[in-house]
């Protein structure tokens, strides 16, 4: 049935549905973990850091978390490319805004403008949407500390704490469980926990790319978590989970012989 209705973005099937928008966020599902959560002291995003080629040189093109403006900052999902044109898009108006108005573009403000142009690319003809999906943070003097996610579709929502691209529903239940507005320590923490358990491979410092937006003073700082950070993060969890797994089998052997 749905050869009939996906050969145009603009042709709806009868169900509803549009087949080219539903494709992209199924090209979404398959690209490296993202992860942000909302601190009370700043907000955390992390990514999966994907070499899809052992000859590949890890120091090129393996950015994965982009400045956009002074307080805005994001990480993508989906294919690259179209990740660099959003991007691009996105500073411009940044810094379009900054010049005209003298003051940094609000987050939401950013975010619905470029869900404006993803939605114009559904139903123009001759065009598909963006495979991309992007987490937003930012800080702005109205709402504070946002935390903001697009789709392909050009909606967008607001969250607490969620995650995009592979195994992303495993980690949107984890973080439903988990998430108890922490501070920016505990977001870290709860982050390495996250993506231990949800990246298809161990995870590493290597593997994983993580920063904190905060304010200092009348400033907002985006900073890129150290390897070493990352890395004692990682160990400290490893031995949290080491120690939690001891007691559960000291448990269970005192139960065992209690009966």
């Amino acid at each position: 049935m749905a050869r009939r209705y996906d050969t145009r973005t603009t042709i709806f099937s009868p169900e509803g549905r549009l087949y080219q928008v539903e494709y992209a966020m199924e090209a979404i599902s398959h690209a490296g973990t993202c992860l942000g959560i909302l601190a009370s002291d700043g907000i955390l995003i992390a990514a999966e850091k994907r070499n899809i080629h052992k000859l590949l040189d890890d120091q090129v093109l393996t950015e994965k978390i982009y400045r956009l403006s002074d307080n805005i900052a994001c990480t993508v999902a989906g294919i690259t490319a179209d990740a660099n044109i959003l991007i691009n898009r996105l500073r411009y108006w940044a810094a379009e805004y900054k010049l005209s108005f003298g003051e940094p573009m609000p987050v939401e403000q950013l975010v619905q403008t470029l869900c404006n142009e993803k939605q114009r690319y559904t139903q123009i003809g001759g065009k598909r949407p963006f495979g991309v999906s992007l987490l937003y943070i930012g800080w702005d003097q109205h709402y504070g500390y946002q935390l903001y996610q697009s789709d392909p579709s050009g909606n967008y929502t607001g969250w607490k704490a969620t995650c995009i691209g592979n195994n992303h529903q495993a980690a949107v239940s984890l973080l439903k469980q988990e998430y108890k507005e922490p501070d920016l320590a505990g977001a870290k923490k709860l982050a390495v926990k996250i993506l231990s358990k949800t990246l298809d491979v161990k995870v590493a410092a290597e593997k994983i790319e993580m920063a904190v937006l905060t304010r200092r003073g009348d400033r907002t700082v985006v900073e890129q978590l150290p390897l070493a950070e990352m890395a004692a993060l990682i160990k400290e969890h490893e031995e949290r989970e080491k120690e939690a797994e001891a007691e559960a089998q000291a448990q269970a052997e005192a139960a065992a012989k209690k009966q």
